[in-house]
């Protein structure tokens, strides 16, 4: 472990005098990264693998035994499938350091994990509940879904807010609990380009969301026992979809057989000048997305042969994907041109065609009425645990 120093004065002698510290003390800057830098140090002197892709995550293959090891500052999450190698590398831990063994998984970080034959459910209802209280609406009349249909939101509309603080933090709290509900994902990145001076129409619009939580605050993610290891996305874009600047939005959602596993809602850093650019620039925030998944399966030992399925409903995209011929209206995104079409031609991506109505990638681009934004949701998987169970 480095050594700290630090500067101390000794009162009785009026002397200055340095002190070395022979490990980090608590509440120093570096004490973190010298706690991370000796525990990975340890697991990998223990036969651990440390992922390049997250290097928070740590794996371990020993015989027929694999373990995977997360580690969030002091908290660990253990996955194992044996579980005398779980039993065994705790062991190992406690004697290495002063650990606590909570169980079994079922809270993390205020994630709510139930683990049941037919699956895995994640969900933050405690976290959910605990805003809506301190807000005052754990008895307001509920809505069906997020946000207006087709609703746009402008940075100079409305009245400014007296007390901005209030409007921040409950879009930062929103914004975490995007983790299990990616059906509000959309809303709140929308509502995250208003923090520095928030008006009357965006409180409104975010207390909206407030109350359609209130309908399901259980809502989250299932995750089937019994799934293929094949991914697949869907990428989609809202052409010029900000007031303001303009800007399209990029949305995707990528699978893991039928399982949801990555998703982003976000406003493109330039102006796209046709449907087919924005379409394809969220193309490659897609592709990027899946390499990084294969790189993170690799990890894991998945074999993952087979080109990753990417949807799209833009037929100018998947053309520009496929033709290997620079056009002068395709020049001026020519990166991106080479990064969709080099994975394309290395058999990583396979673009498919996806007619609108069937684009599960909608929800994280626009605003969608009750209807269609129920259909999309059965179709990911996210479900209310506790109505399953009631019923």
């Amino acid at each position: 472990m480095a050594q700290s120093w630090t500067k101390i004065k000794e009162i009785n002698k009026g002397k200055h005098q340095v002190c070395r510290l022979t490990k980090s003390l608590y509440g120093l800057k570096q004490a973190s990264r010298q706690w991370f830098a000796k525990f990975s140090t340890t697991l990998l002197s223990h036969g651990f693998t440390r992922s390049k892709s997250d290097y928070t995550l740590f794996t371990r293959f020993q015989g027929s035994s694999f373990i995977a090891l997360l580690v969030y500052v002091d908290d660990i999450v253990l996955a194992s499938d044996s579980v005398d190698a779980i039993k065994q590398f705790i062991q190992f831990l406690n004697n290495e350091f002063k650990l606590k063994d909570l169980g079994d998984l079922k809270f993390f970080l205020g994630l709510e994990i139930a683990q049941t034959s037919k699956g895995l459910s994640l969900c933050q209802r405690k976290y959910t509940l605990e805003i809506l209280e301190d807000y005052g609406l754990l008895a307001v009349k509920a809505s069906k879904f997020p946000m207006e249909t087709n609703l746009k939101l402008s940075r100079h509309n409305g009245d400014v807010l007296d007390n901005p603080a209030s409007y921040r933090r409950l879009v930062g709290r929103l914004l975490y609990l995007t983790i299990t509900q990616p059906d509000i994902a959309y809303s709140v990145q929308t509502f995250s380009q208003f923090m520095d001076t928030p008006r009357q129409p965006h409180m409104d619009a975010a207390t909206r969301v407030l109350r359609y939580l209130k309908s399901s605050p259980g809502q989250g993610l299932f995750y089937p026992a019994n799934s293929a290891s094949h991914l697949k996305a869907f990428c989609d874009s809202d052409r010029a979809g900000c007031l303001d600047t303009r800007r399209s939005v990029t949305g995707y959602c990528v699978f893991l057989g039928e399982s949801l596993i990555s998703w982003k809602s976000k406003k493109q850093v330039t102006v796209s000048r046709s449907s087919a650019e924005a379409e394809y620039r969220s193309m490659a925030a897609t592709t990027c997305e899946i390499t990084w998944l294969l790189h993170m399966l690799n990890d894991f030992k998945i074999d993952h042969s087979q080109p990753a399925l990417l949807f799209c409903d833009n037929q100018a995209a998947l053309h520009i994907a496929a033709n290997p011929v620079f056009h002068e209206r395709t020049k001026h995104i020519e990166i991106d041109c080479h990064l969709v079409r080099d994975k394309f031609q290395e058999n990583v991506i396979r673009p498919l065609h996806v007619k609108s109505m069937h684009q599960l990638a909608d929800l994280f681009t626009k605003a969608l009425g009750s209807n269609l934004f129920h259909s999309l949701l059965s179709k990911m998987n996210i479900i209310n645990i506790f109505n399953v169970v009631s019923s």
